[in-house]
C-alpha cells in the first residue's frame, strides 16, 4: 500500500491549510495519508534542524520528489562548500528518487494533466535560504552567460561524479585503513577516501581538516589527534586505532 508523507513544523502561518491541502490531494489519487507535526527547536539553524526533524519522521525509505532541478541545485550548492566528487555527485538516481530525471516543469504538466493543484510552500521564494537563491538567482545567470540551460549539464556532472567515486571506493576498499604504513604510502585520494570510510560514525563523515590530522599520525608526525569531540585516533606499533574518549 502507498502512504504519503507530510511534515508539517508549524514554524509559519498557513502551514496547516497546506497539510490539509496535501491530505486531500493524498485521497483524492488514493493513497494513504500520514501527518507528522514533529517539535523543533527554531533557537538556532532553523533549516538544519527542521531538515533533521523530517528525517527522523519520514520512513528511512520513503520516495522523495526531488528532480534533475533540484540535483542541480544540489551539485552548485555543494561545490560552493567545497566538497568533493561525494559531495558533486549529489543525490543517487533510485527508489528513493524515482523522478529525479525529470524537470520541475515537467512534473507541474503531470499534475495539470492529472488535475492536481501543487501545493506551494511560500518558503521557497525567500531569498533567505541559499537553495532559492541558487534556484531563482544562480541557475538562471548561469544559463544566461552560457546561453544554454545548464540544469541537464550539472545533472550529467553529477552522475559523472558518482561512477568516478563508485570506481575510488573500490580501490580504497583494498586499503587496510587502520595499517599506518599502507595508508602514509597510498596515494593521497584512495588514503583520504579509506580514512572517511572507516572513521564515518552514524552516517557523518569526519571533515577534511580531521582526515589530514589522521594522516599526519599515519605518517608519523603526530601519535594521536582527535578527529571530533570525544573521538580519538591514535598511533600504536604501526597499527590506527579508533577509540572514544570522555568528553
Amino acid at each position: 500500500m502507498v502512504t504519503a508523507h507530510h511534515v508539517d513544523h508549524g514554524l509559519r502561518l498557513g502551514s496547516s491549510v497546506e497539510a490539509e491541502q496535501a491530505g486531500h490531494l493524498a485521497r483524492k489519487i488514493g493513497v494513504a495519508f500520514v501527518l507528522h507535526r514533529p517539535p523543533i527547536d527554531g533557537s538556532a539553524n532553523l533549516e538544519a534542524r527542521a531538515r533533521e526533524a523530517r528525517r527522523r519522521v519520514i520512513p528511512a525509505n520513503a520516495m522523495t520528489g526531488h528532480t534533475a532541478d533540484d540535483q542541480a541545485e544540489t551539485v552548485l550548492m555543494r561545490l560552493l562548500r567545497g566538497s568533493g566528487s561525494d559531495g558533486l555527485s549529489a543525490m543517487e538516481p533510485g527508489f528513493v528518487h524515482p523522478i529525479l530525471a525529470l524537470r520541475r516543469f515537467e512534473t507541474e504538466q503531470i499534475c495539470d494533466a492529472l488535475e492536481l493543484t501543487p501545493v506551494h510552500d511560500p518558503s521557497n521564494d525567500s531569498d533567505v535560504i541559499w537553495r532559492n537563491r541558487v534556484r531563482h538567482e544562480l541557475l538562471p545567470l548561469a544559463s544566461d552567460i552560457f546561453q544554454r540551460d545548464v540544469v541537464p549539464i550539472l545533472a550529467r556532472t553529477a552522475d559523472l561524479l558518482r561512477d568516478e567515486a563508485a570506481l575510488l571506493d573500490e580501490l580504497a576498499d583494498l586499503l587496510d585503513p587502520t595499517d599506518a604504513v599502507i595508508i602514509a604510502s597510498a596515494p593521497l585520494p584512495l588514503a583520504r577516501r579509506a580514512l572517511r570510510r572507516w572513521l564515518t560514525v552514524g552516517g557523518y563523515p569526519p571533515d577534511a581538516a580531521a582526515i589530514e590530522r589522521v594522516l599526519a599520525v599515519a605518517s608519523g608526525h603526530q601519535v594521536a589527534c582527535e578527529i571530533a569531540p570525544g573521538i580519538r585516533v591514535q598511533r600504536g606499533q604501526q597499527r590506527l586505532r579508533f577509540r572514544r574518549t570522555q568528553t
